[in-house]
């Protein structure tokens, strides 16, 4: 059997040459984000998002850390963190696992027209492909710029709507 710095790597190399859009964070291999559209026959259709993955060290041992960088609505996903529900990763999906967003996941039961019609505004919202870089630069500038900076900065980002 291969050690798991070999499987990591053969993992990342397979992710590398598939269609989705990789960028490593550092000159490791054990962090990076990946771009992926939502898929064409959900309510996230027309969506485009960045995930941050963090390998552990005893990958594939341990799940790898995945989180959301741009917002995404949905029952296993922290609205505000992004981050994704390990029962999710380990498991098959459904909404009866402990859900980070109670209320995504009571509306997903109780009314699904309504949750599917959420889903299709945070697409619109947090979703286009230039709200990837925007997320990307609010996190890091939440930490680097002063209010003022980050007032004119906001401004800046807001200027450029689609036509």
């Amino acid at each position: 059997m291969s050690s798991p710095s070999k499987r990591r790597e053969m993992d990342l190399m397979k992710l590398m040459m598939s269609d989705y859009k990789v960028e490593m964070i550092n000159d490791g291999m054990q962090e990076f984000h990946v771009d992926f559209n939502g898929p064409s026959d959900s309510p996230y259709h027309g969506g485009v998002w960045r995930i941050r993955v963090e390998l552990p060290d005893a990958y594939p041992y341990k799940s790898p850390s995945i989180g959301f960088v741009n917002k995404i609505y949905h029952p296993n996903v922290d609205e505000m963190s992004g981050s994704v529900c390990l029962d999710v990763i380990n498991q098959t999906w459904s909404p009866m696992f402990d859900p980070l967003n109670g209320d995504a996941a009571a509306l997903m039961m109780r009314d699904r027209a309504a949750y599917e019609q959420k889903v299709k505004e945070y697409c619109e919202k947090y979703a286009k492909p230039e709200d990837i870089g925007a997320a990307m630069e609010e996190k890091s500038s939440d930490e680097e710029l002063s209010e003022d900076e980050y007032a004119s900065s906001d401004d800046a980002v807001a200027g450029h709507a689609d036509p």
